[in-house]
């Protein structure tokens, strides 16, 4: 996997071919010191939503394993921010 922020990448190998994601946005978290990404491929999930993907990851290492996110708090906390970036999107 290749996170690519200067031209808001992420590829990811898959079945043998390069599967490219479009970053749509980064964000940091002072409470669990950690960044955060949120990508999309373009497609839609059987309820016609744009389906994102959203991962942990270390700026300071970019190319690894995105990590993903299990904690419930940290959970909690990232519905918090996309519903954040929701509202100021339809304001």
């Amino acid at each position: 996997m290749i996170v690519d922020l200067d031209n808001k990448k992420v590829r990811v190998q898959k079945n043998n071919r390069l599967v490219e994601y479009d970053i749509l946005f980064t964000f940091d978290s002072t409470d669990t010191k950690k960044f955060y990404i949120g990508y999309t491929n373009h497609t839609f999930s059987e309820d016609g939503r744009k389906k994102i993907y959203l991962s942990a990851y270390n700026p300071m290492k970019l190319g690894t394993e995105l990590e993903n996110i299990t904690d419930e708090n940290e959970i909690k906390m990232v519905r918090d921010v996309l519903n954040d970036i929701n509202k100021a999107a339809n304001d």
